[in-house]
């Protein structure tokens, strides 16, 4: 999070959605600006002394110790085990790492601009972003990258790290790059020269119907705020009257970009967080100040266990407020603050210095000792809500007196379960090989000029992914080494007739370049099945209540 002093930063490993290539993530802490501690720093006598061991054993193994030993190997090993023993959002970044942890929330990063997959080992253009270098050059959808400055990107070894590593550089920058092209014999050479690529945080906003609005954030990055708002005008403009809020796999991001949202949608003046440290130095309380776009109607947020940091801001803001009905199923449970400190080597360090509560009170941080994720899963509370553990000595009151509880995530107003009938071995080897977005862009790619005859509106509602389609993704797997499993296809198939439609959908008529970023088609089909969404919808009388009482 950031609050131009203050930021939240994403310190902890992403999750990977199956089989959808929708990066969530777990998220931390605050930003507190430049001065750090301020003034002289004061030194404990069991610090110094503790700072002379540890020098004491380096040098004894620089000079003494048998072999040839990389200190600086040493020394950052030791730095990620002493912030590890902490808590789990303290660590270590060590400086070849830095770049890319900061990366994370900017709102862009210098590369070619093409979005890409991996399947047989070969990395496909999925799209090359209008306007971006690489489309500027004359590289195309379903161009195959063959070497990076005479890197080769193909075999057992390319994964995404390798395709960054050579893809990504500093703007003006070049990269000679070989292409194979459906219908042309030889390679292709493209000298591509980097340059800024924009990265968007909502990823979708559209009219579910005359009056009802759905926006969804991916993250708190550093243009969150500013895509919000441009939407949420946008919106009001088209006859929105209700928003649906999604923030179902938001790992959290900048402070003040999850705090300046719920301003928005919240009048008065209000407390929205408050953070608790060590002494006085951290804390802090953000409070409603300006008249928000949207103060009156009614929102109903979706939230989920991997909504975490900034987006339990929200969450807890806006129910302890009683100004939005909540629907899902409980957060991570992320209520601790970093600071990032960077270190005179170039590394950097992330350290929790605070808590932060709730308006009603709630610090609603987990216990360290529940973070395996399969936990929530085998004590069922992700399919019944009378399984989610909660202390009851953790009681607060939001304004309109509704109990809410401390301790652990924030609790939905309407619990619905995890579905995961359609999750079988097979589909996880599709997934693990990107066989349904590979079979998806063939099929747009082989049938664009047909498809792209209708509208948007028209493929939605007619389209259909047909068994004939689903036998040829099972085909297009077993030649991928991918056995068919009859029962398993059977249990998945509806996800995967969904996860096709959307796709298709995204690669014809999404036009993210003009649209800032959205991808409001590939979510106007995932959402139509969805079973949390759809129930959200049925719950708009509740929240309509909530709203006449602001």
């Amino acid at each position: 999070m950031e609050n131009h002093s203050d930021k939240n930063i994403r310190n902890s490993t992403s999750m990977i959605r199956l089989p959808m290539l929708l990066a969530a993530t777990l998220a931390g802490g605050i930003l507190i600006g430049a001065t750090f501690f301020g003034g002289r720093t004061r030194y404990s006598g069991d610090l110094v002394r503790n700072l002379n061991k540890f020098r004491e054993v380096l040098t004894w193994i620089d000079n003494a110790y048998v072999d040839s030993v990389n200190t600086d190997t040493l020394v950052d090993y030791s730095l990620e085990k002493m912030m590890t023993h902490l808590d789990p959002h303290s660590v270590y970044i060590p400086k070849k790492e830095v770049a890319a942890a900061k990366a994370q929330l900017e709102s862009g990063f210098d590369g070619i601009g093409v979005e890409f997959n991996i399947f047989n080992d070969t990395v496909f253009v999925i799209n090359a972003i209008p306007g971006g270098p690489a489309a500027t050059a004359g590289m195309r959808s379903g161009d195959r990258l063959i070497r990076a400055d005479g890197t080769p990107l193909t075999g057992k070894k390319v994964d995404n790290q390798l395709i960054f590593s050579k893809l990504r550089g500093p703007g003006g920058s070049a990269v000679k790059l070989d292409i194979q092209r459906r219908g042309e014999k030889n390679l292709l050479n493209f000298n591509v020269t980097r340059g800024r690529i924009p990265s968007y945080s909502v990823s979708a906003s559209y009219l579910i119907d005359g009056n009802t609005g759905y926006i969804k954030i991916d993250r708190f990055a550093e243009s969150t705020y500013n895509e919000f708002r441009s939407q949420l005008a946008s919106l009001k403009k088209q006859g929105m009257s209700r928003l649906v809020l999604d923030l179902r796999g938001n790992g959290g991001g900048f402070k003040d970009r999850a705090t300046d949202i719920v301003d928005e949608l919240m009048g008065g003046n209000k407390l929205i967080v408050k953070t608790d440290g060590k002494g006085t130095q951290f804390d802090d309380e953000t409070y409603a100040r300006k008249e928000g776009l949207f103060e009156k109607g009614a929102v109903v947020l979706l939230i989920d266990e991997n909504s975490a940091s900034a987006s339990e801001i929200v969450a807890g803001a806006l129910q302890d407020h009683d100004r939005a009905l909540l629907v899902g199923r409980r957060t991570f449970g992320k209520g601790l603050v970093q600071t990032p400190v960077d270190l005179s080597d170039g590394s950097q360090i992330r350290i929790t210095v605070s808590r932060y509560y709730t308006p009603s009170g709630r610090c609603i941080q987990k216990p360290y000792t529940i973070y395996d994720s399969d936990d929530r899963y085998k004590d069922g509370e992700l399919f019944v809500a009378d399984s989610i553990k909660f202390d009851k000595k953790q009681a607060f009151k939001t304004d309109n007196g509704r109990a809410v509880y401390g301790g652990g995530g924030i609790i939905p107003d309407i619990f619905v379960s995890v579905d995961t009938s359609y999750r079988t071995k097979y589909l996880y080897q599709l997934a693990a090989r990107n066989v349904i977005a590979e079979y998806a862009f063939r099929y747009a790619l082989d049938n664009r000029a047909k498809l792209s005859e209708q509208t948007f509106k028209d493929y939605l509602q007619k389209f259909t992914v047909s068994d004939a389609m689903i036998n040829e993704v099972a085909a297009m797997a077993a030649a991928s080494g991918i056995k068919r499993n009859e029962a398993d296809l059977s249990r998945s198939k509806r996800y995967m007739q969904d996860q096709i439609k959307a796709l298709v959908a995204s690669y014809i008529w999404e036009k993210r370049s003009s649209t800032a970023g959205l991808r409001n088609e590939l979510y106007q089909v995932l959402n139509a099945n969805d079973p949390l969404y759809k129930k959200a919808l049925v719950y708009f009388p509740q929240a309509d209540q909530m709203a006449a009482k602001q």
